[in-house]
C-alpha cells in the first residue's frame, strides 16, 4: 500500500504546478513541455543513433513523446490520472529502491522523454540534479538549447528552410544566423538574390547561386556583423541577436546611402545607428 507521505508529496507537486500555471499566465511566458513529434516535424529530424547509457542533467529535459500535456515545464504533474503511478514511484524513491534508467531523445542540447515520465517528475521534485538515461540522439541542422520553447519552433523551421535553400551550413560550417523575429530568413533570401543580380551586372554573366551565397555571407553579412560587434550595438538590445541587428542596420545603411550618397560605409552607418538609439533611449 502506498504511504500517506506519497499522497502528500503528490498533492504538494500538483499545487506547485498550479502556482506555475498562474505565474506563466501573469508573465505571459510558456510553461509547456515540448512535443517531440512536433519538434521532429518542424526541425525535419531524419536520422537517429543510439548513444547508450548517459548521465543527463534533469534541467535539460524539456519535452516528451506523447505525454507533454501531463506535466508542466518543470515536470510537475498536471493531470489527476498520473496520480497513482506518481505516488508509486515516489514511494520507491523514499525507500531507496534503485530505478531503471529512463529513455530519452536528445536534440541538440535538449532532451525529450520516451519512457520514464514519472521517474523524471519525482526525481526533479526530490531536488535531484541528474538522472541515468538511455539516450537516442537526433541529427538536426540548427542549434537547439534547453531554453527552446514551443513558440520558438516556427523560427527554427524557417532557419532550416533557409539552410536547405542556401546550403550555407555546408558552404560555411561556422555560420550561426539566428533570429528572434519570424520572417527574416525570407528577407535574407531576397538579399542574396539582389546581391546575385548585381554581381551578374558587374561580371557580365549569370552568377551560380552557391557563389552568390558565399559572396553575400563573406562580403556583406560578416562585415555588417563585424561592425555591430565593433560598435557594441548588441549591448543596447537585450534579447536580440546579431542577425536581428543585421536586418535593422542594413536597412539603416540603405536609408543613409539614399539620403547622403553611396559612399557611406557600413561602419559609418553602424556609428549613426548607435548614436540615434542612445539618444532616443537617453
Amino acid at each position: 500500500m502506498v504511504s500517506a507521505r506519497a499522497e502528500i508529496n503528490f498533492e504538494r507537486a500538483r499545487f506547485k504546478a498550479f502556482l506555475n500555471e498562474i505565474a506563466s499566465f501573469v508573465s505571459r511566458s510558456s510553461n509547456e513541455l515540448l512535443s517531440f513529434s512536433e519538434v521532429a516535424e518542424k526541425l525535419k529530424i531524419r536520422s537517429q543513433w543510439y548513444k547508450g547509457l548517459q548521465t543527463v542533467p534533469l534541467d535539460k529535459i524539456v519535452g516528451s513523446l506523447g505525454r507533454y500535456m501531463d506535466f508542466d515545464r518543470a515536470f510537475l504533474p498536471l493531470q489527476s490520472h498520473t496520480k497513482e503511478r506518481w505516488k508509486k514511484i515516489d514511494e520507491l524513491y523514499e525507500r531507496g529502491v534503485p530505478m531503471p534508467p529512463v529513455k530519452l531523445y536528445k536534440v541538440g542540447d535538449a532532451y525529450f522523454v520516451r519512457d520514464g515520465h514519472h521517474r523524471v517528475s519525482v526525481a526533479k521534485e526530490k531536488g535531484q540534479k541528474f538522472i541515468e538515461a538511455e539516450v537516442i540522439e537526433c541529427k538536426v541542422k540548427v542549434p537547439i538549447t534547453a531554453e527552446l520553447k514551443p513558440e520558438d519552433l516556427p523560427i527554427k523551421e524557417e532557419y532550416i528552410e533557409f539552410l536547405e535553400q542556401t546550403k550555407l551550413d555546408q558552404l560555411r560550417p561556422d555560420q550561426r544566423i539566428e533570429f528572434t523575429i519570424p520572417g527574416n530568413y525570407r528577407t535574407l533570401i531576397e538579399h542574396i538574390s539582389v546581391h546575385r543580380y548585381f554581381m551578374g551586372l558587374e561580371q557580365g554573366h549569370e552568377i551560380p547561386w552557391e557563389e552568390a551565397v558565399i559572396s553575400w555571407y563573406d562580403d556583406l553579412y560578416l562585415p555588417v556583423v563585424e561592425a555591430i560587434r565593433k560598435q557594441g550595438i548588441i549591448e543596447h538590445f537585450p534579447g536580440r541577436t546579431e542577425a536581428d541587428l543585421y536586418i535593422w542596420l542594413i536597412t539603416h545603411w540603405h536609408y543613409l546611402k539614399e539620403k547622403y550618397g553611396p559612399e557611406i560605409k557600413i561602419e559609418e552607418a553602424a556609428s549613426d545607428f548607435t548614436k540615434r538609439f542612445i539618444k532616443r533611449s537617453g
